[in-house]
């Protein structure tokens, strides 16, 4: 699968077949982690190639619509309506998802407490600090008990109490979820992640697990490595 903005590739013949479980996604700034994750969020398209998400093709307009009643997405910059409660906020994530109002209820609740937000339920979005507005947009993509969720840099502006919270909770979700997390902390690797994509200059330079990454000489290295090769050529 190929993704271009305009005349630039973002993602060059990326060939991915990911499962069950949690998978970093790790590049430089522009090396098309964002891109790669709007396209599986079917918020922008492939330009070409073939991309199939949980066994439907994005292309087909009624397809589509199924796969994002069974994603989650948290992109990099998250808002919401300042006005809206933490409950409003991801009640309103529930129902674009179009789930059945009499479970939502209980969704909503039940994502909210995965995230440690219950007795801030009723708190306005524009009351809350920075990190938990981050938990805000975790439990929105989580609502609806994704088959495949996408988090864009979910860690950031978490404290470690939180951080680890969460690291818990994605690995209890990888037994039955696919999660695709793009993230520049190696803790996060390390403490969650079954697999590890590294992106530079728009190319997949590796794929393995965190093990074969260290042994591989690191994030650091392999791109370090993938630059030399591009200056060779």
């Amino acid at each position: 699968m190929t993704v271009r903005h305009r005349r630039t590739t973002a993602v060059d013949s990326l060939d991915l077949d990911l499962g069950h479980g949690v998978h970093a996604l790790l590049g430089p700034n522009g090396a098309g982690k964002s891109s790669l994750l709007r396209v599986l969020a079917t918020a922008a398209a492939a330009v070409e190639g073939e991309l199939k998400l949980l066994g439907r093709d994005p292309r087909r307009p009624a397809e589509r619509l199924e796969i994002r009643r069974r994603l989650g997405y948290l992109p990099q910059t998250f808002g919401m309506f300042r006005g809206f409660t933490v409950r409003e906020c991801v009640s309103y994530a529930a129902w674009l998802k179009d789930m059945p109002n009499r479970g939502a209820l209980d969704a909503v609740e039940r994502a909210v407490d995965q995230v440690g937000l219950t007795t801030r339920l009723d708190a306005k979005y524009r009351t809350l600090s920075g990190g938990m507005r981050r938990r805000v947009g975790i439990a929105q993509a989580l609502v609806n008990n994704p088959q495949l969720l996408l988090l864009d840099e979910p860690t950031t502006g978490l404290d470690p109490a939180e951080r680890d919270r969460f690291h818990a909770l994605l690995r209890q979700l990888s037994a039955t979820t696919t999660v695709v997390l793009a993230t520049h902390l190696m803790e996060d690797v390390h403490a969650c992640c079954d697999s590890a994509l590294v992106l530079c200059t728009s190319r997949k330079v590796f794929l393995g697990s965190p093990q074969d990454l260290e042994e591989a000489g690191g994030y650091a290295g392999v791109v370090a490595g993938s630059a030399r090769a591009g200056h060779a050529h």
